[in-house]
């Protein structure tokens, strides 16, 4: 199970907490320092695709020199994303990794970026106020 708590903080901006004691300050577009909800969702997915990809390519005996994403999408309606791209900035350790690298990318995105996937395929998302 995947659980954060969002909660108002006491100079009225928000922050996100998991279990593990890690946290992230949530805000507007407006604000310095802080991660807007969207940009979180984008970072979701782009840390879902590397921290996959990294061990299935080290696992094959290429560990990529450099591995980054950048993730974005233009909203198609006032509260709604149009599609998201994710681009890859790799630098190859050789030739022979490409190969390597591309085809653990291609399943890591079709089969198994949980983040991906479920913005993919569409899962209910429900409220329960006490």
């Amino acid at each position: 199970m995947a659980k954060v708590r969002v909660e108002r903080t006491d100079d009225g901006g928000f922050r996100a907490t998991n279990d593990r004691g890690a946290e992230v300050l949530i805000g507007g577009g407006d604000q310095d320092g802080v991660f807007t909800p969207v940009e979180l969702l984008l970072a979701a997915v782009g840390g879902c695709n590397i921290v996959t990809v990294e061990p299935l390519t080290a696992q094959r005996g290429h560990r990529l020199v450099r591995l980054a994403t950048t993730v974005q999408a233009d909203k198609a309606e006032k509260n709604l994303l149009g599609p998201v791209t994710v681009t890859y900035d790799v630098e190859l350790p050789s030739e022979a990794a490409d190969e390597v690298y591309r085809s653990v990318a291609a399943r890591v995105h079709e089969k198994h970026c949980t983040v991906s996937r479920t913005l993919q395929e569409g899962t209910e998302v429900r409220l329960e106020l006490p």
